[in-house]
């Protein structure tokens, strides 16, 4: 088949590239001519691992082309996937529809033939409905939700092996196109769920709200295992090793982030609220995962004894999670420049290399190298779980007698930590000093 991807954010890029390894011809679109030229040399615009060599090789196929054209890349196309990006409103719980719609106004433009119209942007429940209004005309356009689920820094391996592959519609000819469309995935095992358009959508959404509130819900245990000297890698597994539950998401760390989880718990609130439907776990996800990032930001204030003026602080990976460079909604984002106003000297390192979101901060600095980076510390925060940080000797990079290391993810043994005389806290696990 010959797809169109109009976007090539994170969604509209991984997407696309791994449609064309299946075997489509797939058009790239974007209207970022620096970044479909970057692509065009085979470049990638974001950090996956295994993207850069999946976008060469299926450029040399000739399965898969990047440009600036729409009109031509939609009429060359079968399916057209709309894959822009959906943000929050400013300071609101509700979603930004104006790049979807502007996109469908273009589509109805653009086309010359009849078109299946699929969103691969996370939208609020009914968009389907409102795009398939303005695109109504004689060339009887099909609208249909098929929400994506892949995962930062996994992306590719869940674009090949899906747990699930959801189509929502009215239109059963729709549904026989985009099970074609997948065939060699099902082929090897994936599930093909069908529903209507609205439930599709909202599967999106609850996916993400459950998941986001099985992350608060074993964050809020560790803040009660500190007290009561539990340690709440032994809740996870005890309660995980339940299947009703699942260990997946039980893990405790930093307040959750990304592109995902921020945006969508507030966007289901945003759609209960549209139905006069009050989604109070929901809200109180939200707020618990918001009051987390304050409460980490007290625990360095505690292991400092509250003097954290001209303290050196060091963090290890400042993205929200490993294999990735995206730094939506990162706990760094808030942690980082309340340690500064209160007076500290903060340096970072993180394998994706140095951060716009910090260059202008003053007494902030980027190292490439984690031994520079640590040398000197009086703290060394582990932030992101990237593997290079899982086997660090800290008393061989870090000069100063006192060793102080915060880890927010509990990549290390609290035992192993004494032994080697290091001031160690952890998460949700009784501290050793």
């Amino acid at each position: 088949m010959k797809l169109c991807m109009i976007g090539t954010g994170y969604v509209g890029l991984v997407s696309g590239t791994c449609f064309a390894d299946i075997g489509h011809t797939v058009y790239c679109v974007d209207k970022n001519i620096s970044k479909i030229d970057k692509l065009n040399s085979g470049q990638s615009p974001i950090y996956e691992p295994g993207l850069d060599e999946l976008i060469k090789e299926n450029c040399r196929a000739k399965r898969l082309f990047f440009t600036t054209n729409l009109s031509d890349a939609l009429n060359k196309s079968d399916i057209v996937f709309i894959c822009v990006g959906t943000p929050n409103k400013k300071n609101s719980l509700s979603v930004d529809l104006t790049y979807v719609f502007k996109v469908a106004k273009e589509i109805k433009k653009l086309s010359k033939n009849k078109k299946i119209i699929v969103t691969k942007s996370t939208v609020p429940v009914g968009t389907g409905n409102l795009i398939e209004k303005l695109v109504k005309n004689k060339k009887k356009f099909t609208v249909v939700s098929n929400p994506e689920f892949l995962r930062e820094g996994d992306a590719i391996r869940d674009f090949r092996y899906p747990d699930r592959i959801v189509i929502g519609s009215n239109s059963l000819h729709a549904f026989k196109i985009m099970k074609n469309l997948y065939l060699p995935l099902i082929n090897k095992g994936a599930k093909f769920f069908t529903t209507n358009r609205n439930g599709a959508e909202l599967i999106k959404y609850a996916s993400n709200a459950f998941l986001a509130t099985k992350i608060t819900f074993i964050n809020e245990i560790a803040n009660l295992c500190e007290k009561t000297g539990i340690n709440v890698e032994d809740i996870s597994l005890g309660i995980g090793s339940d299947a009703r539950i699942g260990s997946r998401f039980l893990r405790a760390g930093p307040a959750y982030g990304g592109s995902c989880f921020p945006k969508d718990t507030k966007g289901l609130v945003s759609i209960g609220e549209k139905v006069k439907i009050d989604l109070s776990i929901v809200k109180s996800v939200i707020k618990s995962n918001e009051s987390r990032k304050f409460l980490l930001l007290n625990r360095i204030n505690d292991i400092f004894g509250k003097r954290v003026k001209n303290k050196k602080v060091v963090f290890l990976g400042v993205t929200f999670k490993p294999n990735t460079d995206d730094m939506r909604d990162a706990v760094s984002l808030y942690m980082i420049p309340r340690l500064l106003k209160r007076k500290a000297i903060v340096s970072y390192y993180d394998p994706t290399g140095e951060k716009n979101e910090f260059n202008k901060l003053k007494n902030c600095t980027f190292y490439s190298d984690v031994n520079k980076a640590c040398k000197n510390a009086d703290l060394i925060i582990l932030h992101t779980e990237w593997d290079e940080f899982k086997s660090l000797n800290f008393s061989k990079i870090i000069k100063k007698k006192k060793i102080v290391l915060y880890d927010l993810r509990n990549l290390y043994n609290t035992e192993e930590m004494r032994r080697k005389k290091i001031k160690y806290f952890s998460i949700g696990r009784p501290s050793i000093n």
